[in-house]
């Protein structure tokens, strides 16, 4: 691919994501805390929870960094001490969003297939307590990113742009931090999320055989709900697993070769793998709330009602 198409493919793409992002997930943010689409109080925690994470990965990743290196070039925030924060705190979001999306699908497990467990564990309070505490590990996590970055310039005393210390991919600390948050996000996140849809898609295929064997030629309610569960989890996990599998090849790459991430060289293979990966990967972020329109009526009719509101 020559690398004027990957860029010029880039300046468009971003700016639709963002445009689409974020009112998408604004109306996430909107329709489901009212409490309108038949999802209990838990689920809509974790949901809003997810939605909001979403957005900071957007604004962080899609706004501060790629429109903004686009189509505003060195502006303030390309001064190190800003761009250092905008760095972490892209990778604080990705981490939120990815890790909300793991316990909810452990929450959802908990709710199908642990029945006892279920009512101490799916409650409000719990769920706030998991969000809470995932984020703030995901803060505690990448706070050590802020010293991977040195500047770029020194233009008039000022220290300008953001640039991966060398001794970042060299140093045997920086080599085990990478390593650590490489296997931990995506890989165990990925481990995890597999493995609770296939014990919660196990438990609900098992019980749908057996309502259906009793109830032969009555249309079963709980049958057809369970079949909605599954279609919005897999729907939710699996965009996601699809979503991020290239970034992960990328993430493996730069473990085993001497491919290194956030290169400028745009015939590099590697580095066109890496922004087409990038892409997809942020892509994850406005998916949700479409899920949830196909996925569900009753969110696709709350959609409608407010979208007439507002027309």
């Amino acid at each position: 691919m020559n690398s004027s198409i990957l860029m010029q493919i880039e300046a468009v793409y971003y700016p639709i994501l963002a445009i689409v992002g974020v009112p998408a997930n604004l109306l996430s943010i909107v329709i489901l805390p009212r409490g309108n689409c038949g999802l209990t109080k838990c689920i809509t925690y974790y949901l809003v929870s997810m939605a909001a994470a979403d957005i900071l990965v957007i604004n962080f990743e899609v706004i501060l960094h790629e429109i903004k290196d686009t189509y505003f070039p060195k502006s303030f925030l390309d001064y190190t001490s800003i761009c250092r924060l905008t760095f972490v705190f892209s990778f604080i979001s990705i981490d939120c969003s990815v890790w909300l999306t793991v316990v909810f699908s452990f929450d959802r497990t908990v709710s199908i297939c642990c029945q006892k467990l279920r009512v101490k564990y799916c409650t409000e309070k719990t769920a706030a307590l998991v969000i809470a505490t995932v984020c703030g590990l995901c803060v505690g996590q990448n706070l050590p990113l802020y010293f991977v970055n040195q500047p770029g310039n020194i233009i008039e005393n000022m220290a300008w742009f953001c640039v991966v210390k060398p001794e970042f991919y060299v140093l045997p600390t920086w080599r085990a931090y990478l390593h650590f948050h490489t296997i931990l996000t995506p890989f165990c996140a990925f481990f995890f999320i597999s493995l609770f849809n296939a014990l919660t898609i196990r438990h609900i295929v098992r019980s749908s055989l057996i309502r259906r064997h009793f109830r032969k030629d009555i249309k079963d309610p709980t049958v057809k709900n369970r079949r909605k569960s599954i279609i919005l989890l897999l729907s939710i996990s699996g965009s996601f697993i699809l979503l991020w599998m290239l970034i992960s090849f990328c993430h493996i790459s730069v473990q085993f070769t001497e491919n290194q991430f956030y290169q400028t060289d745009y015939i590099d293979p590697f580095t066109i793998t890496e922004h087409t990966g990038y892409m997809l990967q942020r892509l994850s972020s406005c998916t949700n709330t479409f899920i949830y329109a196909m996925a569900q009526t009753k969110f696709r009719n709350q959609l409608k009602n407010v979208i007439k509101c507002q027309s």
